[in-house]
């Protein structure tokens, strides 16, 4: 069995790991056009802050790994064709420029994604990167050594954890986003508003709901971003506005979405025979909504990536789909989401009520008794979980992924009331946070008077 993978980050190498584990027999061979492979990209905002001190441990394999596992990995080689009636591949070494056909018996792309690069005027200037994959994360090192004023485009994840890794760097920091809040897309306003506070308490200036028009500069360089509520001057600029499926390979072959993320069933078979895909450069059936939709994280790659290796030679283990849990830590504070929020819910079109609790997660007779913000979001009518966000100054995000099996099990808040868990003072109270906010949520003649505790 020959085996063709286009594509070795998050889920191509756990594609190609498990395929060569799985198959020893298996002729396995990588196309990869850079010059590594599996870094972890969710981790530069470390690296560029210096938390990371050594770059090695932001990857987690090498051609070398993989070619103890007898994988064949050609690094700088980029796939320019692919055929899949034929079954055939037409590559290029980026380095010698040779050419050549690659024939194989099944194909697994995980081409991954690429950030969104916006057509402005001066978007070529000098010191406006990306943030994506490792040399990037250099770059932008190496040139904010060199800046005083920088400024990110993108309130996303990685646009906020960047520009808190430059303001603790000491720089004069940036924000922009034309969405009127940051992490619009994973939590509500309740949250977003203590988030926004905090980084505006260290120094971080927001321009929400501004809209960049153009970059200007000097000598090739930029030095001022322009939007259309103001003008911003800046010594590097990074772009985190967001990512685009890498599929045009399968463009007019395999099923997509608009935006071009390929469409796989359960077993990560795309619509063309024998071509399989997994990671950022495809949909993913979202348990919310019930719908495929593109959330490009790592856990569902490796997820997909494992899973393509299963069902190579025939379906055998199906996919359980996804409620696009996610984490990230602002200064003090420990935040993650799980599934909808009551904003997403209802641009889904899904009548929804949210329920939210603000509690000490553990008894108050404790040294200490730290808050926790928690908000459930349900169906109306069905009471169906549907999304959950969380913050605390101490680390209880754990519990978010306790609510996503929740939501991947079609369970309702109701049931969140008395799911059994343990109680130790060191930990929680009798009745934990997560059965307090479905005890909150319970219809008013149902509700239940809380046991007093000896």
């Amino acid at each position: 069995m020959k085996v063709a993978v286009i594509g070795c980050t998050h889920a191509g190498t756990a594609a190609i790991v498990n395929t060569a584990k799985l198959y020893p027999e298996a002729e396995i061979t990588v196309f990869e056009r850079n010059d590594n492979i599996s870094f972890l990209s969710c981790g530069i905002a470390l690296y560029v802050g210096g938390v990371v001190k050594d770059p090695a441990g932001l990857f987690y394999s090498s051609p070398e790994q993989l070619a103890e596992l007898g994988v064949d990995t050609r690094m700088r080689h980029e796939v320019t064709e692919v055929d899949t009636n034929s079954k055939t591949l037409k590559y290029c070494n980026l380095i010698t420029e040779e050419t050549g056909t690659y024939t194989y018996d099944k194909l697994i792309v995980t081409t991954g994604s690429w950030p969104i690069i916006p057509k402005l005027e001066g978007i070529k200037l000098d010191n406006i990167l990306l943030s994506k994959n490792y040399n990037h994360s250099n770059t932008i090192i190496e040139k904010a050594k060199h800046a005083q004023k920088i400024t990110v485009v993108g309130a996303g994840y990685i646009g906020v954890e960047l520009v808190e890794a430059f303001q603790m760097n000491g720089k004069e920091v940036t924000l922009i986003d034309s969405a009127d809040r940051i992490l619009n897309k994973y939590l509500d306003t309740e949250f977003t508003d203590r988030i926004e506070d905090s980084l505006q308490k260290h120094g971080i200036k927001l321009a929400l709901g501004e809209t960049v028009e153009r970059f200007e500069g000097a000598e090739g360089r930029v030095n001022k971003v322009i939007t259309t509520k103001g003008e911003y001057e800046s010594d590097l600029v990074i772009l985190c506005i967001g990512f685009r499926p890498n599929t045009e390979l399968l463009k007019g072959q395999a099923d997509m979405l608009p935006n071009g993320a390929l469409i796989v069933n359960d077993y990560m078979e795309t619509s063309c025979p024998d071509v399989f895909a997994a990671g950022d450069s495809c949909a993913i059936h979202y348990n919310p909504t019930g719908k495929s939709a593109y959330i490009p994280l790592a856990t569902n790659a490796v997820r997909m990536g494992t899973l393509v290796a299963r069902n190579l030679v025939k379906p055998t283990i199906p996919y359980m789909g996804t409620q696009g849990t996610s984490g990230i830590k602002i200064y003090e504070d420990n935040i993650a989401g799980t599934g909808l929020t009551e904003t997403s819910a209802a641009d889904e079109g899904l009548n929804v009520e949210a329920v939210m609790i603000e509690d000490s997660y553990r008894p108050e007779f404790m040294p200490t008794a730290e808050k926790v913000l928690l908000k459930v979001i349900y169906e109306k009518e069905s009471r169906r979980i549907v999304g959950a966000q969380l913050m605390s100054a101490v680390d209880l995000t754990q519990s978010i992924n306790t609510i996503s099996v929740c939501i991947q099990n079609r369970m309702t808040v109701d049931q969140l009331a008395f799911v059994d868990f343990f109680f130790q003072p060191h930990y929680n109270k009798p009745w934990n946070f997560l059965n307090s906010v479905g005890l909150q949520a319970l219809p008013a003649a149902a509700k239940q008077q809380e046991p007093v505790m000896a």
